[in-house]
């Protein structure tokens, strides 16, 4: 692959991490242990044994606590520590082609996990504001399908992926200013 489209997939991962890092670490990992990829020397510690089974058993505890409101946004406090880290390493190893995590491939990783992480977030704290849990299990499962989703296309359209998540994440963006200027647009205030 060319360092344009390592560059892609690292930009790909690292916002998938924002969303779900335990999902896209265990895909990664469980993609280069079934040997369905040639994983760069950083990104290889993914495929251990340890790393799959934390990351596998993590994912499927936040496939569960990502559905419950209030827990989930709790959750995302938490994982706030986590994601961005984890978008960091993995836009990082991606660039490597010796092992070693560049400053601006960590920086770039963990700009663009933050960034994916705050419109998570942001789209879940508007939700949690209906009292039914509908929305909340419907945007939690299109995170899941979104996450894998991306994993099995970054790998082979790099670019193709990196251009649909930009375009949805511009979309969930215009649509989270648009509600909230719904939400809390002052009342004109009289003459």
């Amino acid at each position: 692959m060319t360092d344009a489209h390592l560059f892609a997939i690292g930009v790909v991962l690292a916002w998938l991490a924002g969303i779900r890092a335990y999902l896209t670490v265990f895909g990664v990992g469980l993609a280069g242990a079934l040997g369905w990829l040639d994983l760069p020397e950083a990104l290889q510690v993914t495929q251990s044994p340890w790393v799959l089974g934390v990351s596998g058993t993590l994912a499927v505890a936040e496939f569960f606590a990502d559905k419950i409101p209030g827990v989930d946004s709790g959750w995302d406090l938490l994982q706030t520590l986590l994601r961005i880290p984890a978008g960091a390493f993995l836009a990082a190893a991606t660039l490597s082609s010796d092992g070693q995590l560049g400053a601006g491939a960590l920086a770039t990783g963990a700009g663009v996990a933050l960034t994916s992480h705050v419109l998570k977030s942001g789209t879940r704290a508007l939700l949690n504001t209906s009292p039914e849990p509908v929305t909340n299990w419907t945007a939690s499962v299109g995170e899941d399908i979104a996450v894998v989703g991306a994993l099995a296309l970054v790998f082979a359209y790099p670019w193709l992926t990196l251009t649909a998540i930009l375009l949805i994440s511009l979309g969930i963006a215009l649509a989270i200013w648009w509600v909230w200027r719904k939400l809390f647009r002052r009342a004109p205030k009289p003459a």
